[in-house]
């Protein structure tokens, strides 16, 4: 199956064993709790890379790597699991998911060197992309039985709200956990975390049985047939995505041998030849193609997340070397970004225009950036807050701008594979902004090092309002009946999708 295929726009499927006819509210805190385990692991890690550093006696050329290895194992991750979910039900992906956090919390926090804080990460990475699929699966089938539900839509608004504030307030919780237990809490928090997901999970989620599944999934054999799954998931696809990602990352962090930039074209052009001619694509690069206008939303996504992330994880470094603050003092600092975003993304999220939320974004992005391409150790806190109040305003501005856009330039028939598409360009953006504080901290976090971050990001923030103007379907008022409740990213296919 394509991640970009299509399905019908309305199909009504068998209940579900043990589901009602209705979206179930009692599902939420289990959904909710699973979907917020990326967002918090992405984000508290920031504050506890340069005691991880001191620690190991890691460069922050090392360090970087704990994040890229949550990123690039997610950015493949995602969708894989998604279709997972798809085939064989959303209970034991999730239940299998939560028991690999609880897992990768206690390696993490018993780790004795880097590269085994590495492992926990990138176990992290695959143990999280099964909560938020499995959450679309289980309110998409709700919606399919019953139609317009406005439980269905309570919970999207949940998820993207949850999603959002715990991305936003990462580093602030991450600074305070690591001032009161060290860098090692931020990994042991995930074990009460996994606990709950587990216990929740267990007594909420529904069990699935063949009869719950499609005949177009049968068609193959049963999904729980590893050989026949594999088959369906497009494993080459899979793989030689992430050794081209991989490879990708290698040679953007730099100093790594010609071969590896080879490995990075070969690969590369081997997986869009694969996926050109592949029956079920991991990736639809045809469908993909032929939409102009998703296209550019992706770029915007990427850009996006490229100066979000530079400016969560190297400046929170320069805060804590440059400016000399604890880390406690670092996350606290960070606040004030965290709730402008989320004041701007309640009060404007949903009636905002994306054209105007996206290019006031980028005048705010803009803006901060300049402030802190001229900051200096010495400069007064109210510089530094003002700052983080121009990345603020980006943040609650260009989340929900993105998904209403590709909610209006999606097909209707396949706007939830597209939003997971999405995700994965956000990951895609995460790496980029980690690659280049590799590269522009290769001496460590200095003052001149953040000022080049911060001209990068300004530079971002152009290139998202020169996409924003040249965007025409942007102009144009979307129609009634490609409106959606609530846009928010579903990274998991329809069941029973033609083929």
């Amino acid at each position: 199956m394509s991640l970009l295929h299509r399905h019908p726009a309305a199909r009504r499927d068998a209940p579900l064993a043990g589901v009602p006819t209705g979206y179930d509210r009692r599902l939420t805190p289990a959904l909710a709790l699973g979907s917020l385990l990326n967002p918090i692991n992405s984000s508290m890690i920031a504050v506890a890379l340069v005691p991880i550093g001191l620690a190991f006696g890691a460069p922050a050329a090392q360090t970087v790597w704990l994040v890229t290895a949550l990123y690039l194992v997610t950015a493949v991750g995602q969708p894989v699991v998604g279709r997972v979910v798809d085939l064989v039900g959303p209970r034991r992906p999730y239940l299998v998911g939560a028991a690999l956090v609880g897992v990768a919390g206690l390696l993490g926090a018993l780790a004795p060197s880097l590269g085994m804080l590495v492992l926990a990460r990138a176990l992290l990475g695959i143990g999280t992309c099964a909560a938020y699929p499995a959450a679309m699966w289980l309110v998409r089938r709700a919606t399919d039985r019953s139609g317009e539900d406005r439980g269905v839509a309570a919970v999207l608004t949940i998820l993207a709200v949850t999603n959002q504030v715990t991305m936003i307030v990462g580093p602030t919780l991450g600074g305070l956990l690591v001032g009161v237990g060290g860098w090692r809490a931020i990994f042991l928090v995930n074990v009460p975390l996994a606990v709950a997901c587990l216990v929740l999970g267990g007594l909420r989620l529904p069990r699935t049985t063949a009869t719950d599944r499609t005949p177009d999934d049968m068609r193959d054999g049963t999904p729980d047939d590893l050989p026949r799954l594999a088959a369906r998931l497009d494993v080459l696809g899979v793989l030689l995505f992430a050794a081209a990602l991989t490879s990708l990352m290698l040679v953007l962090v730099g100093a790594t041998p010609w071969w590896v930039l080879a490995a990075t074209v070969v690969t590369g052009a081997w997986f869009a030849r694969h996926e050109l001619r592949a029956r079920r694509p991991f990736i639809d690069l045809r469908l993909l193609a032929g939409n102009r206008p998703l296209l550019l939303t992706y770029a915007r996504a990427l850009l996006t997340a490229t100066a979000t992330y530079a400016f969560m994880f190297g400046y929170v470094q320069w805060l804590e070397q440059g400016r000399g603050l604890s880390e406690a003092a670092a996350g606290l600092l960070m606040l004030p970004t965290s709730v402008v975003a989320v004041a701007v993304a309640s009060a404007t999220g949903r009636r905002a225009p994306v054209r105007t939320a996206l290019l006031v974004g980028s005048v705010s992005l803009l803006l901060g950036g300049a402030i802190l391409a001229v900051v200096r150790p010495e400069s007064p806190t109210w510089l530094l807050v003002l700052a983080g109040v121009g990345i603020g305003g980006m943040q609650g501005l260009a989340g929900l701008a993105h998904q209403k856009a590709l909610a209006r330039q999606a097909d209707a028939a396949t706007v939830g594979a597209a939003s997971g598409l999405l995700r994965t360009f956000m990951y895609l953006g995460a790496l980029v902004s980690t690659a280049a504080i590799a590269a522009l901290y290769a001496d460590g976090p200095t003052t001149a090092g953040l000022h080049d971050l911060a001209l990068a990001m300004a530079t971002c923030a152009v290139a998202v309002a020169a996409l924003t103007l040249v965007d025409r379907s942007l102009r144009r008022r979307p129609a009634t009946a490609r409106t959606v409740p609530a846009p928010v990213p579903a990274p998991v296919p329809v069941p029973g999708e033609n083929r």
